[in-house]
Order: structure tokens, then C-alpha cells, then sequence
């Protein structure tokens, strides 16, 4: 079976997801949802078939407007899921990006990554509804 991409349009509650095949995911926008939809279980799914023959760096850029309980339970399970290319000797690169003055993004990021043990690169951006994603990060 060929993975092709899925993008997900955003919504008030939820946020834009784009899945690439060749390793990148986008996820922008709000995380508001407070119950369950079949948007993390597409996502989810996605994830199960790309960890199948995963590029050699997954590249995942985050850059949240809003973040509630809910939403950051279902990126920690994204993430999780991602993790797991490390187990086929490839590589991840999480980027974190968030406003200058919202330290409560920037928070929720670095506990994210405090407690999966993992590295994010946070990156201070002047409007979070305008990052430049148009190119992968160069791989470290």
C-alpha cells in the first residue's frame, strides 16, 4: 500500500494537520477539543502505516495558538507514536514554535518534552498563524 499525504483543514476547536509521507507533519492552529473525534484516530492510523518505512528524519512542527488538557493528551500520543522511528535507527526533529509572549505554550511544549524524555527545539516566532513551514528544518 502507497502513503499518500492527508491534510486536515482546521477548525475553531481543532487544528490543521498535514501528514507527508517523505517525513513531515504539521500540526497548526487550535487544540480546543474537549471530546473525542476520528481526527486522532485518522492521524493515529496514518502514523501506524508511515512507521512501515518511515524517512530517514521525520520532521514534526508544532505551532499552537491554543492548547487545552484535551488536545495535549492526543499530541503526547502523537508523539509517542513518532518516537517509535528511532527504533528503525532513523531520526526525529520536533520543532516547537510559539509567540514571544505566550509563555503558556511555550510551557506546555517543554513539559511535553520533560516528561516523554524527548529533545524539542523551540523556536520564538512574531504570529504563530504565520510560521514559515515551507521548507523542512535543516537535519541537525
Amino acid at each position: 500500500m502507497i502513503l499518500g499525504e492527508v491534510h486536515i483543514l482546521p477548525t475553531e476547536i481543532t487544528p490543521e494537520v498535514f501528514l507527508n509521507p517523505e517525513g513531515t507533519i504539521k500540526i497548526t492552529g487550535r487544540g480546543l477539543a474537549v471530546n473525542r473525534t476520528d481526527i486522532p484516530r485518522q492521524i493515529i492510523t496514518w502514523i501506524n502505516s508511515y512507521l512501515n518505512h518511515p524517512a530517514d528524519v521525520t520532521y514534526v512542527l508544532i505551532a499552537l495558538e491554543y492548547l487545552n488538557s484535551f488536545s495535549t493528551t492526543i499530541l503526547v500520543s502523537i508523539l509517542k507514536k513518532i518516537l517509535q522511528v528511532s527504533f528503525q535507527s532513523k531520526k526525529y526533529v520536533i520543532q516547537w514554535y510559539y509567540e514571544s509572549d505566550d509563555n503558556d505554550i511555550l510551557e506546555r511544549g517543554e513539559y511535553i518534552s520533560s516528561i516523554l524524555n524527548i529533545p524539542i527545539e523551540f523556536i520564538m516566532i512574531d504570529k504563530i498563524d504565520s510560521p514559515n513551514f515551507s521548507q523542512p528544518p535543516a537535519e541537525k
